[in-house]
């Protein structure tokens, strides 16, 4: 300012033109500034665009707008310091905490567009290739929770910048804290239920999942901050609080690789010098089947002796997962044993008794 002061007084202009020469050269050269920023960030967006790592589009994007707020706030301001020099009005007495506020206000819009800009990232790259561990439901949830973290923060920072002490409200939120832990305990065990729920991915939306020690079983609608809802298969809601979760054992049907076949088939003692052939051809069968995975276990063998027949058992999974599928391929794989059994005279066991009547001999005493 001294400097431009000097320049100025060259040109032997009065004390009222001197400062309204000032301040009109201190916006000129904001939007000098702020034209060019806007250049050079829309050229670094360009060139970023047609890189393949997003978060540099991120970092760009996101700092493009607040640095031009930042750039309009503080030259506004130093121009109106120069006003505030030649008037002494009181409405110029918030300079100062206008600048520090708007700067926290900048800084916090900064990171708000970091956050909107990596949950989309996040998403997009969940649903382009799936390879990440969490869906859209857990990044929007976390965003949620860094997004008031962000906001308490700042807010506590504009009140310090403003003169007010924040121990007080510190201590006050700690003493409320406890009040209303005690009051609401219920409330905050689902809260923090559901939170564990969204940073540990036992199951997500759209999955079927059962625990026997609640007897709850069914596929999830919805992942809330007390409750869960899910559907189960007789087509009814069902209501559980998050913190239940935290105290069962949750099985996720939804995520097995295969599906298992597992059955155990008995014939005739009188084809028992069968069973060999009929147990071979039946592994040839399940090793030549299109839907079985063979890289799974895979067991065909004599099982036992029963009370009625000689069994044996078939242990093998499938390549599909889907219920309806699966026991398509289950009828297909039983038909074909079926069809083994027979084709080599043998027959299916069913439960059987037999008899032994013993002939007495006359012992020539009359009757």
């Amino acid at each position: 300012m001294e400097y431009i002061q000097q320049l100025l007084s060259q040109f032997e202009l009065g004390k009222e033109s001197l400062w309204i020469t000032q301040v009109f050269i201190i916006v000129l050269v904001t939007l000098i500034f702020s034209f060019f920023q806007k250049r050079v960030f829309s050229r670094l967006e360009d060139k970023l665009t047609n890189t393949k790592n997003p978060w540099d589009d991120l970092l760009i994007g996101a700092a493009g707008r607040p640095l031009g707020y930042l750039i309009w706030l503080l030259g506004v301001l130093f121009a109106a310091e120069i006003v505030q020099s030649q008037s002494k009005a009181l409405i110029f007495g918030v300079i100062d905490p206008v600048r520090d506020v708007g700067v926290v206000s900048i800084l916090i819009f900064f990171i708000l567009q970091l956050i909107k800009g990596t949950e989309k990232i996040l998403v997009q790259s969940q649903e382009k290739d799936g390879e990440h561990d969490f869906d859209k439901h857990t990044v929007h949830a976390i965003g949620k929770l860094v997004r008031i973290s962000v906001f308490i923060t700042g807010g506590l920072i504009m009140l310090q910048t403003l003169g007010y002490s924040i121990s007080g409200i510190l201590a006050f939120g700690g003493v409320g804290g406890i009040a209303i832990g005690f009051a609401a305990k219920d409330l905050l065990a689902n809260f923090f239920g559901g939170l564990m729920i969204y940073l540990d991915r036992p199951f997500k939306v759209g999955d079927w999942i059962r625990s026997d020690d609640k007897s709850i079983e069914g596929t999830v609608e919805n992942i809330g901050w007390r409750l869960t809802r899910i559907r189960t298969f007789d087509k009814r809601p069902l209501y559980v609080p998050n913190s239940i979760f935290t105290n069962i054992s949750v099985e996720n049907p939804s995520r097995m690789t295969n599906r298992r076949i597992k059955e155990t088939m008995g014939i005739r003692y009188d084809d028992a010098n069968k069973m060999a052939v009929i147990i071979e051809q039946v592994k040839t069968m399940l090793r030549n089947h299109p839907d079985i995975d063979n890289e799974q276990t895979l067991i065909v063998n004599f099982n036992s002796f029963a009370a009625s027949s000689i069994d044996f058992f078939i242990y093998t999974f499938t390549k599909t997962t889907d219920w309806i599928q699966f026991h398509e391929i289950k009828q297909d794989v039983l038909l074909k044993i079926v069809e083994i059994i027979e084709s080599n005279g043998a027959e299916f066991a069913f439960p059987t008794s037999t008899l032994h009547l013993q002939t007495m001999q006359s012992s020539g005493v009359p009757d």
